[in-house]
């Protein structure tokens, strides 16, 4: 009651009105992120704050179960095989979790797999808490926690276009990435104090508590039942129905294979260590992680334009270029002072193209086939990563860590030219034009 109406206070009183229309007539507010989603969506509001909340908690996991694996086992190999373990589960259950997502209650979907979560976090921080942590049981845990988020994930995009207005989807993605790359900043660095101060066991507790919290919040959202009654069951067939989908939308279609392009070939952040070593400044490792996220964090707040601009497959197109253009710079880097700045602009192209690809996914995408297509994105931005640091590790063990970087940043460029080539529905998309855009909205302003 009392964290429902301090947001009804903040945002929907008349003071926070006045402050919205302040905030409207300003210079800088066609620049200045709008927050129209928090103040007019009340569901909205819930998924915000419960996101916000519980990513803070899985980035502090995220530090704290390699960290523990690296110190029972002191081994690179291991440390890195708890991505393999994450790997399977993530693609198996995104699909499967998609499928269901547009069968069932997402609400309820969400709901039972926080619980999961909660249940999974609980055994992590009683294994830790142990005289003898057992290594087998964080693999275990790692694997179910994998499945858990695949099965959760595409309910939770897919319940987005139902509790925002068409017209405002644009601010409520910008709003999204805000939560992400505060919790990619804020979470790691947090995570690392707690495992110095605390111990691993202390960062698994608080996880826990964020995602007891985070319930709380998504136990307020209305039922989300599908919007057209199906008798379908989620299964193999139900799944290459929603990729049969994906692959008759060629607009669609290019935004993933872009994603993975430039995720393939300029994702090299597994090479962030020896970058440090390469400059010799250790003290700048922590930076480096968080530098494309700075530079995203900017464009966010800075983000009010996006909802003005129509051409959104231009611009997935020309930021996934700028982005794998900023690495191939760092690679060619004169000291770590402009290798920061390079990942700096890298994230900000970065962001600009997934506010985009997500708008023409949540802009397009009718809601009976959402929970699939979210499955799918999850390809993209799970596969793509791994298959970028395997890509971006391997160049660099045959020739050097430069040429790993600038090599991997001009064949994103290239690859991406191309993918625009072959997809020129992508590259010639129009939020106003586009037929699936257009009768998208006018499906929701029949609902509204």
């Amino acid at each position: 009651m009392g964290a429902q109406g301090s947001h009804r206070f903040t945002l929907c009183s008349p003071e926070g009105a006045l402050i919205e229309r302040i905030r409207q007539t300003a210079p800088m507010a066609k620049w200045s992120i709008d927050i129209t989603p928090l103040r007019t969506s009340k569901d909205f509001r819930n998924l915000f704050t419960s996101g916000m909340i519980t990513y803070l908690g899985s980035m502090i996991t995220y530090v704290a179960i390699p960290f523990q694996v690296a110190h029972l086992t002191g081994s690179f190999v291991a440390v890195g095989a708890v991505g393999l373990v994450e790997l399977v589960p993530l693609i198996l259950f995104g699909l499967y979790g998609g499928a269901l997502a547009d069968t069932l209650d997402r609400r309820r979907i969400v709901l039972v797999t926080e619980v999961a979560a909660i249940v999974l976090l609980g055994i992590l921080f009683l294994n830790a808490m142990i005289p003898s942590p057992q290594l087998w049981l964080i693999y275990v845990i790692a694997f179910l926690l994998a499945a858990e988020s695949g099965l959760q994930s595409p309910s939770l995009n897919a319940i987005m276009p139902r509790v925002v207005k068409h017209d405002e989807l644009a601010a409520a993605g910008a709003l999204r990435m805000v939560r992400y790359n505060v919790g990619s900043i804020v979470g790691p660095a947090a995570g690392g104090l707690i495992i110095a101060f605390g111990g691993v066991g202390l960062a698994y507790g608080v996880d826990l508590v964020s995602y007891v919290v985070s319930a709380f919040f998504l136990f307020r959202l209305r039922s989300l039942e599908p919007i057209r009654e199906t008798t379908e069951r989620a299964g193999v067939s139900h799944i290459l129905e929603g990729m049969k989908y994906a692959l008759s939308r060629k607009d669609l279609l290019g935004t993933y294979i872009v994603d993975l392009i430039a995720m393939i070939f300029a994702f090299p952040i597994a090479l962030y260590p020896f970058l440090a070593q390469e400059f010799d400044a250790p003290w700048a490792l922590g930076l480096l992680y968080a530098a494309t996220a700075v530079g995203a964090l900017i464009v966010t707040l800075t983000s009010g334009w996006t909802s003005k601009m129509k051409r959104h497959g231009r611009f997935v197109v020309i930021a996934a270029a700028l982005w794998g253009g900023c690495i191939a710079l760092v690679g060619v880097a004169p000291n770590i002072w402009w290798v920061l700045v390079f990942l700096m602009f890298a994230g900000a192209a970065d962001i600009v193209s997934g506010i985009f690809r997500g708008l023409v996914w949540n802009q397009t995408i009718p809601d009976e086939v959402r929970g699939r297509m979210a499955g799918i994105e999850m390809l993209s931005y799970s596969v793509g990563p791994l298959l970028g640091q395997v890509r971006s590790s391997t160049v660099a063990s045959l020739t050097s860590l430069r040429f790993s970087f600038a090599s991997g940043g001009l064949l994103c460029v290239l690859g991406v030219g191309i993918a625009a080539v072959l997809t020129p529905a992508l590259w010639n998309y129009n939020s106003d034009t586009n037929e699936h855009a257009q009768r998208e909205r006018d499906v929701r302003k029949d609902l509204q």
